[in-house]
């Protein structure tokens, strides 16, 4: 792990240097990604900007984001951090859309909504202080079944550790010595006002996913469980394909123009 930790922290800083900008900012959430990627980017050096935006947040989440980053903080001297509660501004946009009386995916709208605010929030601080928002998704998420919102989290300047799968960010943790709590914590995307984690809305462990990910034997000789894994992981990965692809754009040919 030290390897490849060693490699996104160069990788991190050629960027930024590159790039002209001073420094990083990093949505943190009390998860293992944000947990990892914030360290990560203070490994650099470089100034970086933590930001907790809780929206109606579950006390544990907020606790454990908290503790994080003072941990940070205890850690690194390039290290800042803001709390924004979206709550009041989340509660207002939520209220605008109350007369519609919508009933059809009504609920993950707000979902979405929520992460679209945090990443405004995230660029709002990038902005002023020319900056790089930098995103905290994994492989599983951001390539193989597209667990993310469509420029709310996947709404990113760049993307250090979306080439390494759920396990693998777990073992980076570990060796960066991330506290206790977030890496027994489960992964849960913190946009659920039940508290629901990442298992009780996607029906599959990361692990699971990861090997549906990589497998391409015969479907015929798996097991039932397998058998619905896959079926998971491909309804998923083909639903969610146009978060993962270029925006298509329509190429007008040249005698037309």
């Amino acid at each position: 792990m030290e390897k490849i930790a060693t490699h996104i922290i160069h990788w991190l800083n050629d960027y930024l240097v590159h790039s002209k900008t001073t420094g990083f900012v990093v949505g943190v959430s009390g998860g293992i990604d944000s947990a990892v990627t914030s360290t990560l980017a203070a490994k650099t050096g470089q100034k970086v900007l933590c930001l907790e935006m809780p929206i109606h947040q579950e006390t544990q989440q907020e606790n454990r984001a908290s503790k994080h980053v003072e941990w940070l903080k205890s850690q690194f001297k390039n290290i800042t951090s803001h709390r924004v509660d979206l709550s009041t501004v989340y509660d207002t946009f939520k209220k605008e859309f109350k007369p519609l009386h919508v009933e059809k995916n009504y609920d993950i709208s707000l979902v979405n909504s929520r992460a679209r605010l945090r990443m405004t929030t995230l660029y709002f601080f990038a902005q002023i202080n020319n900056s790089l928002v930098v995103g905290t998704g994994n492989k599983v998420e951001d390539f193989g079944i597209g667990f993310f919102t469509k420029y709310g989290d996947g709404g990113v300047d760049l993307s250090p550790i979306a080439d390494l799968n759920k396990t693998q960010v777990f073992e980076l943790g570990k060796h960066l010595n991330i506290i206790e709590e977030i890496l027994t914590a489960p992964p849960t995307d913190g946009l659920w006002e039940d508290g629901r984690t990442d298992e009780d809305q996607i029906g599959a462990t990361y692990s699971e996913l990861e090997w549906a990910m990589e497998f391409n034997g015969n479907s015929d000789d798996l097991t039932s469980r397998k058998s619905e894994i896959l079926k998971i992981y491909n309804q998923l990965h083909y639903a969610n394909k146009h978060k993962m692809v270029p925006i298509p754009v329509c190429n007008i040919p040249t005698n037309l123009k």
